[in-house]
């Protein structure tokens, strides 16, 4: 009978140690939520002074190698971001040639996830040729046993990108996100 007792006790305390209340909200739980909806409002805010995406001008692009607005590449514990910044010479004279080339102006940036909307956000407007949209890719040559996560983080990062009024197009496919 001791024995019965004491599994039964025993039985009953694992049982309760795992059940618990809905934790209620803190103050500083929705002070800190209400900081990162302000933080994001002011992302959303600046990057208002881009133009909407023009699908025509982006939608027949697939590759990332002649995309002209910002590129993200998604690794499973970071983004790399490609900007190219735009010509400051207007003139079309040698554009691209060998005295003005195109990658002088990319410039090439490795941002965790949780930085992704001050670094979209502090993009100059002239590198946004066809509006409020970004190349994303996921990371090439990886072990296939980290796709699954890579996968994870593109939607983490496709989330973050709606949240921010940012389009994602995947140039490979042809698919906006």
């Amino acid at each position: 009978m001791n024995r019965r007792n004491a599994f039964f006790s025993t039985f009953l305390v694992l049982a309760l140690a795992g059940c618990h209340a809905p934790s209620l909200p803190t103050p500083a739980n929705e002070q800190s939520k209400a900081a990162e909806h302000a933080l994001v409002d002011s992302q959303r805010e600046q990057l208002a002074s881009i133009p909407p995406p023009a699908k025509s001008r982006f939608m027949a692009i697939h590759s990332t190698e002649y995309w002209m607005n910002p590129t993200l590449t998604v690794q499973e514990n970071m983004l790399e971001l490609r900007v190219v910044l735009a010509d400051p010479n207007p003139s079309s004279y040698g554009a691209g040639g060998m005295l003005r080339p195109v990658n002088a102006r990319r410039q090439v940036l490795n941002i965790s996830f949780d930085k992704l909307g001050d670094a979209l956000a502090a993009i100059p407007q002239d590198a946004w040729p066809y509006g409020r949209v970004v190349a994303i890719e996921e990371a090439h040559k990886v072990p296939a046993n980290a796709m699954p996560a890579i996968r994870r983080s593109v939607e983490k990062t496709v989330d973050k990108l709606t949240d921010l009024g940012v389009v994602a197009y995947d140039p490979a496919d042809g698919n906006i996100r």
